[in-house]
């Protein structure tokens, strides 16, 4: 249960700083950002999994907050892009 609401907190935070920090505005409601947040966390993890050694797990690191940012990033510009949002 707390890992739940630890993912619905960590997906609010990433996902209003991905909103923004993006240049354009876009009208988000808090489950919109929660899921972009947590969409954009998915993303990273996948992306630095395969990238490093250790694998998926590894913690909290600054490194990792970063790129879930980026990741949530991504996700809005693929969305404005093909017209999802």
């Amino acid at each position: 249960m707390f890992n739940l609401i630890g993912a619905v907190i960590s997906g609010l935070i990433v996902g209003t700083l991905a909103l923004w920090l993006y240049p354009h505005h876009i009208e988000a409601n808090w489950v919109e950002t929660v899921l972009l947040g947590v969409g954009g966390s998915l993303l990273a993890g996948l992306v630095t999994a395969s990238r490093s050694p250790g694998g998926i797990g590894q913690g909290v690191s600054r490194a990792g907050c970063l790129a879930s940012v980026l990741g949530a990033l991504v996700l809005i510009f693929l969305g404005r892009h093909f017209g999802w949002v």
